[in-house]
């Protein structure tokens, strides 16, 4: 059951991902501005303004009886419009807001899937600088909070703490490391068996205890290729530092493929992404993910 679920998802993303690139004239000079473009987006630190919408599909595994047979769907917002203060450097705030499809939770009388619920919102604030030897540093701040309509959804925790990211762009495109660490601020006796996802992906099992300590991040790389394709992977990981043994590390490998198309005056970068999940919390957590990414580009309001 499982697998027929995961296949006919993959198809009916990839179906969609082929009618949407394939939607377009061969045209040598619109491929060159495409590939501008997204070469401009691959850059952490670029200057254009988009509008992203990602779209998550998850296949559970884990030691919770029926686990490997859940499913989970998530359509994530997050504007980021840079804000110039210099030549190199650059003021992000990125707020990610999650609308939760379906979400498994877990409780005593096993798996429920609860519907359309806002998830938890999280953000960060950072300045991110240009070097010479096109060498990116960002540095700022994360914070998750508690605001999941529905209880069973809502996160254990509000989390706050220092974020760093550096990359390098190349010839052939850029690759990178964000880490961040964050702290819980409220005291919780949280369920030693319950669960959550945050909005910016990282995975968080409690581990009954009444603080959290959390590191996570991404890392990420982009490979130009012509008329606007990249090939591309930017997975996330977390490692939760007071949990259970064996819960601890949520770590996936993963890539995909992006394309810049320009409708009118405006372009849409479109990428597809599977992770797999080589560590993931043995009694609850993630296996196979599906991301599908819509992000327009729009002007900067300032």
């Amino acid at each position: 059951m499982k697998i027929k679920f995961l296949k006919k998802t993959v198809l009916i993303c990839l179906g969609l991902a082929t009618f949407v690139m394939s939607a377009q004239d061969d045209d040598e000079t619109l491929g060159e501005e495409e590939s501008d473009i997204a070469a401009q987006l691959a850059n952490p630190n670029t200057v254009l303004g988009t509008m992203n919408f990602n779209f998550d599909y998850v296949n559970f595994q884990g030691d919770l009886p029926n686990a490997g047979s859940q499913n989970s769907f998530t359509i994530g917002f997050q504007p980021i419009l840079p804000i110039p203060l210099n030549e190199t450097m650059n003021l992000f705030v990125r707020p990610q807001i999650p609308l939760i499809v379906t979400q498994p939770t877990f409780g005593a009388n096993g798996f429920e899937n609860q519907g359309v619920n806002l998830g938890n919102i999280s953000a960060d604030i950072a300045i991110g600088k240009t070097f010479p030897s096109k060498t990116i540093g960002i540095i700022g701040a994360f914070g998750s909070f508690r605001t999941a309509s529905d209880k069973a959804l809502r996160s254990s925790y509000t989390l706050l703490g220092p974020e760093l990211m550096a990359a390098q762009i190349t010839k052939w495109g850029v690759f990178g490391l964000m880490i961040n660490h964050a702290w819980s601020v409220n005291n919780l006796d949280a369920d030693p068996d319950s669960f959550t996802i945050l909005a910016d992906d990282m995975w968080v099992t409690a581990a009954g205890g009444e603080s959290a300590s959390i590191t996570a991040g991404q890392y990420f790389y982009i490979v130009n290729l012509t008329n606007g394709w990249q090939i591309q992977g930017n997975p996330t990981y977390s490692y939760n530092h007071k949990a259970a043994k064996g819960n601890k590390l949520t770590l996936p490998i993963g890539t995909g493929a992006s394309k810049v198309m320009i409708f009118g005056k405006t372009p849409v970068k479109f990428n597809m992404q599977y992770w797999y999940y080589v560590a993931s919390p043995e009694a609850f957590g993630p296996q196979h993910q599906i991301r599908f990414t819509v992000s327009p580009v729009v002007p900067l309001p300032w």
